[in-house]
C-alpha cells in the first residue's frame, strides 16, 4: 500500500510542477519579478523579434515588475507552522491555501495581461509561430500526462496483486 500512496503521489506532484511550469514561469526573488526558465526568450523562441519589439516588451516586463503583487512571505510561513503543528487542523490548512491561492491567481492574472501584451506585439506570422509551438509544447505534455498516468495504473495494479497474494 506504501508503494502505491509514493507512486500516486509521485505523479501527482509531476503533473503539479509541470502544470505550474506550463502557466507560471514567474516567481518573486529579492530584486522583483524574475523570469525563471527565462520565459520571454522561451515565449519567444524561434520567433525573430524586430529592435522595436524588443524594446517594448522590456518596457512591458519592466513596468510589470512594479505592479505585481508581492510575494507573501509571511503567508508561506504560516503554511509551514501549520504543517509542522503538533495537531493537524485541517480548517487551518484549508483556510490558508484558500487565501495563498488567492494571491498566486492575481499573481498569475497579472502575468496573463502582460503576456497578452506581448502577444498583441507580434506580427500575424509570428503569431501563428507562436501559436504552433504552444500547440507542441501542450502536445508534449499531454504524452507526458499520459505516460504517468499509465505508469501510476501499473503500480496500483502490481501492487494490489501483491497485496492479494
Amino acid at each position: 500500500m506504501r508503494n502505491v500512496t509514493a507512486a500516486v503521489m509521485a505523479s501527482t506532484l509531476t503533473l503539479i510542477t509541470l502544470s505550474s511550469q506550463a502557466s507560471d514561469n514567474w516567481y518573486q526573488g529579492g530584486e522583483g519579478l524574475v523570469k525563471r526558465n527565462n520565459l520571454q526568450s522561451h515565449m519567444f523562441e524561434g520567433i525573430n523579434l524586430t529592435e522595436q519589439q524588443r524594446q517594448q516588451m522590456r518596457d512591458l516586463m519592466h513596468r510589470a515588475r512594479h505592479d505585481s503583487p508581492p510575494v507573501n512571505v509571511s503567508e508561506m510561513e504560516t503554511m509551514h507552522n501549520l504543517v509542522i503543528a503538533e495537531n493537524f487542523d485541517e480548517t487551518a490548512v484549508r483556510a490558508q491555501a484558500e487565501k495563498m491561492a488567492q494571491e498566486q491567481v492575481a499573481r498569475q492574472v497579472e502575468m496573463a495581461k502582460v503576456r497578452n501584451q506581448m502577444y498583441r506585439l507580434l506580427s500575424p506570422e509570428q503569431q501563428a509561430v507562436l501559436n504552433d509551438k504552444h500547440q507542441q509544447r501542450m502536445d508534449q505534455f499531454r504524452e507526458l500526462a499520459d505516460l504517468q498516468q499509465k505508469s501510476s495504473l501499473q503500480a496500483l495494479s502490481s501492487s494490489s496483486k501483491r497485496s492479494n497474494q
